[in-house]
């Protein structure tokens, strides 16, 4: 038996998993795909409107290792590249590729690899960049950058975590998929070259436990986890698994852990043995909201207007649809948004199902928040901070550690937005440390600039003190040679 450890904070919160196998999405009549991959790193279309393009093709490539390829889920024509609304807190529009399905599912001729270790690691983070591959659970880092590391990488964690209510999409793929899912998880030690691999499951997923028991052959260790939010986290998850705390600034890779998603694992799979780029992800459609709950195998792309007429509809007393947990997603204002490689759980709430929060109140500083955070900030400090303006101020209290996990905000007395205030800081200090680059910047052209006049000027001037003395150096000569006359 594995001794656990365990994280600061953390809420025990009540479990809407669903118990229903996947079922596969049938073909929309058109996929969208959003330019903006992650943070401000966009990707460039590589196909011209009118276009017709195959399932598996690559369609928008990056020059950037924080974005990855999109490839298209579908046969279709490229039907315009205009901007559409995005899953996006903000809820605003961008730019898109938008492309008309023709109905006949034609595919790219993929290229196997049955025997992985055929190929060298470099070999084979180039085929996981090639598909287009993220971590899918939610942060959608490129997994060949996440996977390009000069640190020693001594354990592979593979998080199949869900500990966030209402989201079982990962249980789902570990039921169904797990002999592939322990191939992607090999695959991937081998690339690390790790020691060990660990595979992480919630002790309230049995059926996915026995599932991952009955495929792994190898030296994989499997271990179930308490379903307390956020151990998916993965700071969290290594300490809960290894005791060991990584520091607020540090990456795991820096003390030799990597974590991938079970989705990940998978991913990797169809991309190394399959030849298969990422085009689709299981989603958990739930909430009282819609008529029949359930985890859809769906092209990424795919208008969620499309999955929730899947799943029956809405019923009368929907109230918000959100993309993501009930935690940490992201509410939505339209179902015209598509759905993509970040988009794990779509979430059609009832007003029953929703918090009747009363009005916010003056903070009565009784540290609850504090109790429950995980990354072990002040929120309650950090609020006064970011309320008023002070950024130096709330990176010193370490803002930019905050996971956004909503546990402050579930404790608190006075129902303060506390995750609202922080992300609105956030985006202010990424917009000061923007301004004060391109301000440091532009001194350093200004003085390189007075530097470079300043010896244009000494030499200018060395020029005119070198020819006043040959013209009186000349005069002088002449001189001479006339009195010498």
């Amino acid at each position: 038996m594995t001794k656990l450890a365990h994280f600061h904070g953390g809420l025990k919160l009540a479990a809407h998993t669903l118990s229903v196998p996947i079922i596969d999405s049938s073909l929309p009549e058109e996929l969208i795909y959003p330019l903006l991959q992650r943070a401000n790193h966009y990707a460039t279309p590589i196909i011209k409107l009118g276009e017709r393009v195959l399932k598996g093709q690559m369609i928008a490539t990056v020059n950037t290792p924080f974005a990855a390829p999109i490839h298209s889920a579908s046969s279709g024509i490229i039907k315009a590249i205009e901007p559409r609304i995005i899953a996006h807190p903000s809820n605003l529009a961008d730019d898109c590729i938008v492309i008309e399905t023709d109905g006949l599912d034609a595919a790219l001729a993929s290229r196997s690899c049955f025997d992985y270790q055929q190929k060298s690691p470099q070999e084979l983070r180039a085929k996981i960049h090639h598909a287009g591959i993220v971590g899918l659970g939610g942060a959608t880092f490129p997994t060949a950058t996440k996977l390009t590391t000069e640190q020693d990488i001594h354990t592979l964690i593979i998080n199949g975590a869900e500990c966030e209510p209402y989201i079982s999409c990962d249980a789902s793929l570990i039921l169904q998929k797990a002999k592939e899912i322990v191939l992607g998880a090999l695959i991937l030690q081998y690339i690390l070259q790790a020691k060990h691999c660990i595979i992480a499951v919630e002790e309230n997923m049995p059926q996915a436990v026995q599932a991952l028991k009955n495929a792994i052959t190898h030296s994989i260790q499997l271990i179930s986890v308490p379903a307390i939010y956020p151990t998916g986290g993965e700071k969290q998850l290594i300490q809960v698994l290894t005791g060991t705390k990584i520091p607020a600034k540090a990456l795991p890779a820096e003390h030799g852990f990597i974590c991938q998603n079970v989705g990940t694992a998978y991913a990797v799979y169809q991309a190394i043995i399959q030849g298969l780029p990422l085009t689709e992800r299981i989603i958990t459609l739930t909430g009282k909201g819609i008529n029949q709950p359930q985890n859809i195998r769906t092209r990424i792309g795919t208008p969620i207007k499309h999955l929730i007429a899947q799943s029956g509809g809405y019923n009368k007393k929907v109230q918000r649809l959100i993309m993501g947990g009930s935690m940490m997603g992201i509410a939505l204002s339209s179902d015209e948004i598509a759905v993509t490689k970040a988009s794990n759980c779509l979430l059609a709430l009832t007003s029953g199902e929703l918090e009747n929060k009363s009005s916010e109140m003056p903070c009565i500083r009784c540290g609850d928040c504090a109790t429950v955070c995980p990354a072990e900030l002040l929120p309650q400090q950090l609020y006064w901070y970011a309320r008023s303006g002070q950024l130096e101020q709330c990176q010193d209290y370490q803002l930019l550690s905050c996971i956004e996990c909503g546990c402050c905000d579930v404790v608190c007395p006075s129902h303060i937005p506390l995750v609202q205030q922080f992300r609105a800081a956030k985006g202010a200090i990424i917009i000061k440390e923007k301004q004060t680059a391109q301000a440091n910047l532009a001194k350093i052209r200004f003085q390189n600039q007075q530097q470079r006049r300043a010896k244009e000027e000494q030499e200018q001037l060395a020029k005119a003190e070198k020819r006043k003395a040959t013209i009186e150096k000349m005069k002088a000569a002449s001189l001479a040679k006339k009195k010498s006359l």
